[in-house]
């Protein structure tokens, strides 16, 4: 498989990118492919950083009254590994891992379980996320989601995926706040 094929998969939830590559496995092959990647991702937490304006942008949400939810489908444990990168814990509201989801992205568990969440439904609820697997599952859902292609999944594909509006990064979001489809959520839920 062409390393952009892997690159393509990211996002998926474990169990899915497996079966993704390998077709029909055992749980227990699956269960030690899953052992490996976290003994070996685990090696490179502490080079882990934040995207530029990730912090500024969930600060903004929540000075303009939006519910901060993480919608992660990694471990408990990772998940806390990329809040202390993040180091934005005073704005969220909650987050999720894979404990909350039956099932991984594409399948829209993991959303459903933030939107348990935050108290709200689809229509009260805008995503960010960077792979078509976001796209995939927020759409299946009625959630729109706002796509960066800073993940290196094009503004093409996630687009072709289901997002509502693409910036080239998390910042590119962040400057363009209030015309972005965040900003009409505040317009439209929040503003009388």
């Amino acid at each position: 498989m062409p390393s952009s094929g892997l690159h393509r998969a990211i996002g998926m939830g474990g169990d899915e990118l497996v079966r993704h590559f390998l077709g029909e496995v055992s749980d227990g092959q699956v269960e030690k492919l899953k052992s490996s990647h976290d003994a070996i991702f685990s090696t490179h937490w502490p080079a882990l950083v934040a995207f530029h304006g990730a912090k500024d942008l969930l600060i903004r949400c929540s000075e303009a009254g939006l519910g901060v939810v993480l919608a992660s489908s990694a471990k408990e444990e990772e998940l806390e590994v990329l809040r202390k990168v993040m180091d934005a814990d005073a704005v969220i509201s909650a987050a999720t891992s894979s404990s909350d989801a039956e099932l991984g992205k594409p399948a829209p568990d993991i959303i459903a379980a933030a939107l348990e969440a935050a108290g709200v439904d689809a229509d009260h609820a805008v995503f960010v996320g960077d792979a078509v697997w976001d796209a995939s599952a927020s759409e299946k859902l009625g959630v729109p989601m706002i796509g960066v292609s800073s993940g290196g999944t094009s503004a093409g594909e996630l687009l072709e995926a289901g997002a509502v509006e693409v910036y080239r990064d998390v910042q590119a979001l962040l400057d363009s706040f209030d015309a972005s489809a965040l900003g009409q959520l505040i317009s439209r839920t929040l503003r009388p």
